[in-house]
């Protein structure tokens, strides 16, 4: 799945600002149980440190049958079924320190007059990144409370932790990266992420993976995807492959018997045939199954209700092979769906027009399917924050020869815009022109660019023949380079007057509009993310930094566009959006040709450039005058609760429940879908 990462495009920019950090309230306990109308729907319910808890609403549920609620409520059990996966996968002891953390927030019954603001704090951190580090920055959190406080409390509520996992807490030496890629050949050895056992080299791993498979064959698996590479007894590689009776065994298989009860309610037969390959992956650990299963599922096109579950995006591996476990569970939006369909029935013609070399295009685009959906529910590594677009299957050749699907996830953008406010856009805006334009053309920009984006971008273009695959061939930078690929497609048409032939923008303004802001956040406004003195790391960030400072550089030589100053602040300006479009192009064409070719020295001289590294004197500057907006830059999500009804043992319809509480979710998600145990 090829993200529109949380906050991202333009619809991020006009939602996010940075605030410092601040204690945490103390938790509500009410929880709401009914829908209410919009207006009256409490979409925020609290911010900490440098986040804000949102809450999205599921329409159309209630228009679903019994047989598609029980199939919505299977699929949604299946998702947190695997909650623990992702904490472990994140770091080995952040179970460990999650259950000691669960058991303090719920029992204690002590003092809270001192510390204990900055360890609800550390709480809700820890469950809104699924660990100890930061989602986004990758950085270990700071607990702002003492360790001998820490080992008082967890000893007044029966909590306990080793030695190790109270080092990985409190000592800043220890595991400080979730993800570190500033050393190209310690990757391995300075992330914490729990794929590779601690006496596993970069270099070892890379020789492992490198050799593994044809570079010929045409259909290669994602070789590394489901499995922890580890050294046995002998000092030999081997991978603990995720599976029933394997590694993760007894969540996954929790996972499984949740799905084999939704294969018994699926809308048709192409559904609940995926549904069950995805069950015989689960117990194989099969690659090659894994392949069957995908295919199955881009082809399950029918129905209103669809999911993403399994192990998928490979962002948190240094490496870029193992996937992380996350689920979203979808139903259709019909009219939305069907106003965008046409951008998937263009995709030829987009890859036909695009401005890449011929060599490089596909000369039969297939299957790709664009749909906007309303999210059901989601865990893992897509829950408490979430993207708000997806693009899958990964595998390339699958998406050659079978297609793929695209969704928007409507609700959730619907949230976001509900929670936000417009100080970002009025603070960094370079004229009242932009602010206006944005203003008005913002919103479907945005929808167009996450269309583009996933249905074209991640479905465009081919590697050459001969060319293994980019978590091979570019190694730690293929995923920046897929979504920098991604966005740029969408940059260059957002100007194209064939969007307008379409009926899918009223005017070229909105494609400006897009500009402003694209341009805006790779420069300015995305470094409200990053503390002072460190290096752009996430993927997407550097996808946005590269694209806008590479045209910056290439575009104020002709004055296409410009930083401007004014009373002492940095802005974009913009001067001829036309040439810009032709600069975006250029940079696909050559973006397109590294993924192609393979040319990993290309693409790491492109990020260490344009991508990775931050003006202090700018950063600086945007931090200053983010802060006083008083705004978080990140959002996350309570999901909806689905309640089933039951009668004599049979489920006779299925409620929705709005919970407004982040602690009481998080809590209650650890009681109920605890499947693992500490150390795995």
């Amino acid at each position: 799945m090829k993200k529109n990462f949380f906050l991202l495009l333009a619809f991020t920019f006009l939602l996010a600002a940075c605030g410092g950090d601040r204690p945490a309230p103390t938790p509500k306990t009410t929880t709401e149980t009914t829908a209410p109308s919009t207006d009256d729907f409490k979409w925020q319910t609290e911010t900490f440190a440098d986040k804000k808890i949102i809450r999205y609403q599921v329409p159309g549920f209630d228009k679903l049958s019994l047989q598609q609620k029980k199939l919505v409520y299977y699929l949604t059990q299946a998702g947190l079924a695997g909650r623990d996966i992702t904490y472990d996968q994140n770091y080995k002891y952040n179970l460990a320190i999650r259950h000691a953390l669960d058991k303090i927030m719920a029992n204690y019954k002590g003092d809270k007059s001192m510390n204990w603001g900055a360890l609800q704090l550390y709480a809700k951190e820890v469950w809104f990144a699924n660990g100890i580090h930061h989602h986004y920055s990758n950085d270990k959190f700071k607990p702002g409370f003492p360790q001998e406080y820490f080992t008082k409390v967890m000893g007044e509520v029966g909590a306990k932790l080793s030695k190790e996992a109270l080092a990985a807490i409190f000592d800043p030496s220890v595991a400080p990266k979730k993800v570190d890629q500033t050393n190209q050949n310690r990757l391995v050895e300075n992330s914490a992420v729990n794929f590779y056992s601690d006496n596993v080299s970069t270099a070892e791993a890379t020789a492992f993976y490198k050799h593994m498979g044809d570079p010929n064959d045409p259909t290669p698996p994602l070789y590394g995807l489901n499995t922890k590479l580890v050294k046995d007894a002998k000092g030999k590689l081997v991978e603990k492959v995720w599976k029933i009776g394997g590694m993760y065994g007894p969540a996954i298989k929790e996972v499984a018997g949740w799905i084999e009860k939704a294969a018994g309610v699926a809308e048709n037969k192409a559904q609940g045939d995926a549904l069950r390959l995805l069950v015989e992956y689960y117990k194989t650990g099969d690659l090659r199954k894994f392949d069957e299963y995908s295919i199955a599922w881009a082809s399950a096109t029918a129905g209103d209700v669809d999911y993403i579950n399994g192990f998928i995006e490979v962002y948190n591996d240094p490496l870029g092979y193992k996937g992380s476990f996350e689920t979203i569970v979808e139903i259709n939006d019909f009219e939305a769906s069907d106003r965008m369909k046409v951008v998937a029935e263009s995709a030829q013609y987009f890859e036909d027009n695009s401005p890449i070399m011929d060599q490089h295009k596909k000369k039969n685009v297939v299957g790709v399917s664009y749909k906007v959906v309303n999210v059901a529910g989601e865990a893992g590594d897509a829950s408490p924050s979430t993207p708000i677009g997806v693009n899958l299957p990964n595998s390339n050749w699958i998406r050659a020869q079978h297609g793929s699907k695209s969704v928007s996830l409507g609700n959730i953008v619907e949230a976001y815009d509900k929670a936000s406010g417009g100080g970002v856009l009025k603070e960094f805006a370079n004229d009242k022109e932009e602010i206006e334009r944005v203003e008005k053309y913002g919103g479907i920009a945005d929808k167009m660019h996450t269309a583009l984006h996933e249905v074209i971008g991640h479905a465009s273009g081919q590697i050459e023949p001969g060319v293994g695959s980019p978590a091979k061939t570019i190694k730690n930078f293929a995923s920046a380079l897929e979504e920098a690929r991604a966005d740029l497609v969408a940059l260059y048409y957002l100007m194209d007057n064939k969007l307008v032939d379409m009926g899918l923008l009223e005017s070229l303004d909105a494609g400006k509009a897009s500009y402003d802001d694209y341009l805006r956040n790779g420069l300015l406004t995305q470094l409200r993310r990053i503390d002072p003195g460190k290096d752009i790391e996430e993927a997407h960030m550097r996808n946005r930094a590269m694209i806008s400072w590479w045209v910056l550089d290439k575009g104020r030589k002709d004055g296409v566009v410009e930083m401007a100053k004014r009373d002492g602040k940095t802005y974009v300006d913009i001067k001829d959006y036309k040439k810009l479009q032709q600069l975006f192009g250029e940079l696909l064409r050559e973006v397109q040709r590294i993924k192609s070719q393979g040319d990993y020295a290309a693409a790491k001289a492109l990020f260490e450039k344009y991508g990775i590294k931050v003006d202090p004197e700018l950063h600086k500057e945007v931090l200053a005058r983010a802060e006083k907006l008083h705004i978080p830059p990140y959002g996350g999500f309570i999901n909806p609760k689905l309640v089933p009804v039951m009668e004599g043992g049979k489920i006779t319809d299925v409620k929705v429940e709005y919970p407004d509480d982040f602690t009481q979710q998080m809590l209650e998600y650890g009681r109920e879908y605890g499947f693992l145990g500490e150390s795995n």
